[in-house]
């Protein structure tokens, strides 16, 4: 369940009771509805909870290494070349 690649569903006809406990959910959790609803859908197909996909730079956090030659070439890119501005 956990694809990069997803189908989009309308449904309609949601009883009031169910959407009302969706949404209680989605707030309780901080999460949104749709995530919400999707696990639900899941759990109720005997799948277990579908674990979110994330499309975050959330990995890189706390990953970067000095350079200094990065930093010399990044120097180089802030340098204005006074004769392109007269």
């Amino acid at each position: 369940m956990n694809s990069r690649q997803s189908v989009q569903y309308t449904i309609r006809g949601v009883p009031d009771k169910v959407s009302a406990m969706l949404r209680e959910r989605a707030k309780a959790e901080g999460r949104s509805l749709n995530s919400v609803a999707v696990d639900a859908l899941a759990r109720g197909l005997g799948l277990g909870v579908v674990e979110p996909r994330y499309d975050d730079l959330d990995d890189l956090a706390g990953t970067w290494v000095a350079d200094p030659e990065f930093d010399r070439v990044v120097a180089e890119m802030d340098r204005v070349d006074e004769e392109l501005w007269k």
